[in-house]
This record gives C-alpha cells, sequence and structure tokens, in this order.
C-alpha cells in the first residue's frame, strides 16, 4: 500500500527506528508509492474557532424557524380548550366483553 503523505511516511520510519514495525513492511509501501511526490499532510488542519461574517446576514433558517414556534407556543398556550372527560377506548372496550380480535 503506498504512502498517502510526507508526515506518513516519516511516521513509519520512526516505528520502523522503535522496531515496531519491519524493514520489509517500510520497503514495501516506500516500493508501492515509488518516486512520485507527496503531500506533506493528506489534509489540512481544522481551524479553531467560529468564522464571523463580515455582512449583515439574516438569520439562519432553523433560528428563524425557531422563532416563529416559539411564538405559535405562546399563543397556543394562551388558548388552552375545556378538556372532556376522556371516551374508553376499545381495548377496554375487548377487555370488558371478553371478546378476542382474530
Amino acid at each position: 500500500m503506498p504512502f498517502k503523505s510526507k508526515a506518513q511516511r516519516r511516521k513509519f520510519a520512526e516505528l520502523l527506528m522503535k522496531g515496531e514495525i519491519s524493514e520489509e513492511t517500510f520497503e514495501e509501501w516506500n516500493r508501492s508509492t515509488g518516486g512520485r511526490e507527496l503531500p506533506e499532510r493528506v489534509k489540512p488542519a481544522k481551524k479553531s474557532g467560529r468564522k464571523k461574517s463580515a455582512t449583515g446576514r439574516k438569520k439562519p433558517s432553523a433560528a428563524r424557524k425557531n422563532s416563529a414556534t416559539a411564538k405559535r407556543k405562546s399563543a397556543s398556550a394562551r388558548k388552552k380548550p375545556a378538556t372532556s372527560p376522556r371516551k374508553s377506548t376499545r381495548r377496554a372496550t375487548r377487555k370488558k366483553t371478553g371478546s378476542k380480535r382474530t
């Protein structure tokens, strides 16, 4: 299997020096890589922190939805209907009569 980056090749060389991998394994990887130019790293390091926008953009759609949902919830909290006693369910009726569903 070929090396993907210079950093990976250095790591394998370090493991070879420590004796954690065999020389044959290192040579196999080195041969399969060939003479091609490798990048220093495969993926660039992730930047920490949050990117700030220079332009004044609108709120993300999720934030707009949340504020609209909050308004609906507060409106529905004011309009609570009177609750009526719950009717008996089918299951309760079947249990009382002893009939089974087939």
